[in-house]
């Protein structure tokens, strides 16, 4: 039976398993107001941080309820690659994952089948929850397998190592790349252009590449964003909103601070 529920099919997973252009943004500040706001600009998706954000999943839901007319798909991080936290966003209605420090093959698998219900994965079955909109949602156990996209983020020297493995694994669908914990990992501590983290970043990339699945990567800078655009990386954030506000807050007081040092014009 079909259904109008927006997730089936789940089209933000089909676009990025097409590789095309996804342009997101990174959601920090935990609100489900500034949420909208960012909402309402028309990335391609948004990412919901639980792992080094104020959130969890009682946050999480406001903001996915904000989210509900904006064209950005919601993807959520949690804070671990945990089964039982996983489950939780899933039942919360999430149905895009952006798994954190993924060095294995095996946390690769495990990821995906914490996303799956049986036989395919280990997900724990609730026949009433806000995924499946409290159990109306028709033939919803069946079909939600194949409607969950499962991103994992590679953030270390094991990680980069077993990349081929990782991008290898069914149900992964895009390797995001953590490029300043990759930078630490590497000795280069917020050198992020540094030669050995890029020579690093290609090879995710390229070992991504000849799985036939994306690249993501996070790239705050608009020189960097471009480049990695230009190497064929295609799921890209290119800001947050902590970063908005915070930047775009200091150059408004900056800017009236300095003309406040000028002379005070004569009142007549």
């Amino acid at each position: 039976m079909d259904t109008p529920f927006s997730a089936f099919p789940n089209r933000f997973r089909q676009r990025l398993q097409a590789g095309e252009r996804l342009i997101g943004c990174w959601m920090s500040l935990g609100t489900p107001v500034t949420t909208e706001v960012v909402g309402i600009a028309g990335f391609d998706w948004l990412l919901l941080d639980a792992e080094h954000a104020p959130n969890d999943v009682l946050t999480l839901i406001p903001q996915l309820m904000a989210l509900k007319d904006s064209p950005s798909a919601p993807i959520v991080r949690p804070p671990w690659n945990d089964t039982v936290i996983i489950k939780r966003l899933l039942d919360a209605g999430f149905y895009n994952f952006l798994i954190p420090f993924v060095e294995s093959a095996a946390q690769a698998r495990a990821a995906v089948a914490a996303t799956r219900y049986p036989p395919q994965g280990v997900r724990g079955i609730s026949v009433s929850q806000r995924s499946n909109r409290y159990g109306s949602v028709p033939d919803y156990l069946k079909r939600v397998n194949d409607q969950i996209a499962v991103v994992v983020q590679i953030e270390n020297r094991a990680g980069v190592a077993a990349a081929a493995e990782i991008a290898a694994v069914d149900g992964i669908d895009c390797l995001f790349i953590g490029p300043s914990d990759l930078a630490a990992a590497y000795g280069h501590i917020g050198e992020l252009n540094h030669p050995e983290v890029q020579q690093a970043i290609a090879q995710v990339h390229a070992a991504a590449q000849a799985a036939g699945k994306p690249t993501g990567i996070l790239a705050s800078v608009e020189a960097d964003a471009r480049r990695y655009l230009d190497m064929g990386l295609s799921f890209i954030a290119v800001g947050s909103d902590l970063g908005v506000l915070r930047m775009q807050s200091q150059a408004l007081c900056d800017k009236y601070r300095e003309a406040s040092k000028g002379p005070i014009a004569a009142q007549y």
